[in-house]
């Protein structure tokens, strides 16, 4: 576990204005309304909520989630499970595939690890020589402790999963005779729909993925071997897998803190209204007459979902942030009222994409209190920072 360094130490108790900048900052306030209105909408429409955990990467958090009602927590990479479950998660499923052998020796150990402190591990395959692999692999760790298996399917993202329907039943056969394996149900996630910009355009793409996933179940099903659980869906598209009677479990994620690229989108008038919680903390560090320059560069924010938008500004709340390469950011005044931020100015920017920005730091710094007046809460590691495996 890495150590919070000294300096990040004696931020706690101090006020915002003097966290040392660029920082990736949490709005303890924010974040904790979110987990309450999603915990809420889980329950109104009794669904589980299986957040992914690649969004914050953290423990810490992941355990805040399940004491307010989460199943547990999805992830990508087997590294992001064993950082996790170091942290004490028990409930942990890799909505992704694993085909290479010291990986699967990786998820057999870690499935028993987890199994004999009453936890569980999931892990999702499209392919029957991914099967037999993973059943190989969980058979020479010589553990009985079992692991559930999600059969994916592909309803729209284009990646990876079986085409809906036919090809699913043997691999979900397949998975159901093997011992050491249990069949969990059907892995139907559409990451794509959760951008759409329009609410007709998403409604449109996940009633495609209940119509699949559905019928899949059906085929499944007359083969002999009963589906338990559809699960998927995303922060997006959320309000429609929950109202759709056929998933019994949401993995949206992004909820927790929302970015910039959810906001740019048509809000569906059902799901509930989710704060940007997450921000960087940047100082203007030069003023020109056309623009000033901010600390935080494309080192401190992932851009691959556009850049980030200027945030918690009164008077002045018509910037807009350039790009201005690995170590600096370009503001720009827009509009005949907006003005330039002085020299030494704080500012905050909400990231395009939340997940890949975390993963650029190895602390969250939490707020509570809000980002103008309030104080440092806490530290918040974030425990699988560059877990890629």
């Amino acid at each position: 576990m890495k150590p919070i360094p000294e300096a990040l130490q004696a931020c706690i108790g101090q006020r915002v204005d003097l966290i040392d900048t660029p920082a990736l900052v949490v709005d303890l306030d924010a974040m904790d309304r979110n987990i309450q209105r999603m915990a809420e909408f889980a329950r109104k429409h009794q669904v589980r909520w299986r957040p992914h955990a690649k969004l914050h990467k953290s423990a810490e958090l992941a355990l805040l989630q399940q004491r307010s009602g989460a199943q547990g927590v999805c992830v990508q990479k087997v590294s992001e499970a064993e950082a996790l479950a170091a942290g004490g998660v028990d409930d942990i499923t890799i909505t992704n595939q694993v085909i290479a052998m010291p990986k699967l020796h990786r998820v057999a150990r870690l499935a028993a690890q987890l199994a004999a402190r009453g936890g569980r591990l999931g892990v999702a395959v499209d392919h029957a020589e991914g099967i037999e692999r993973l059943a190989e692999a969980m058979a020479q760790t010589g553990s009985d402790a079992g692991i559930d298996v999600l059969v994916e399917i592909d309803v729209g993202q284009g990646r990876c999963g079986v085409p809906p329907s036919e090809a699913a039943v043997p691999l979900a056969q397949a998975v159901a005779r093997s011992p050491r394996l249990r069949f969990a149900g059907i892995q139907a996630y559409h990451g794509r729909a959760q951008h759409m910009a329009s609410t007709v355009g998403r409604k449109e793409a996940i009633a495609q993925v209940v119509r699949a996933a559905s019928h899949t179940r059906q085929l499944i099903e007359a083969a002999g071997v009963p589906v338990p659980l559809i699960t998927g869906s995303g922060t997006g598209t959320l309000v429609h897998e929950a109202a759709s009677g056929i998933f019994g479990e949401l993995q949206a994620g992004s909820f927790l803190f929302m970015d910039a690229d959810y906001a740019r989108n048509e809000r569906e008038p059902a799901q509930p209204a989710f704060e940007h919680a997450l921000f960087v903390k940047t100082q203007v560090v030069s003023v020109r007459e056309s623009h000033a320059v901010c600390d935080a560069g494309h080192k401190s924010h992932a851009i691959d979902s556009g850049l980030p938008t200027v945030a918690l500004l009164p008077a002045d709340r018509a910037l807009r942030f350039a790009n201005g390469g690995d170590e600096h950011g370009l503001i720009y005044a827009d509009g005949p009222k907006a003005r330039l931020p002085t020299l030494g100015r704080m500012l905050w920017l909400i990231p395009g994409h939340c997940d890949p920005t975390v993963n650029l730091h190895d602390f969250l710094i939490g707020v509570r209190g809000g980002l103008a007046l309030g104080t440092v809460e806490r530290i918040i590691r974030v425990d699988a920072r560059g877990a890629l495996t």
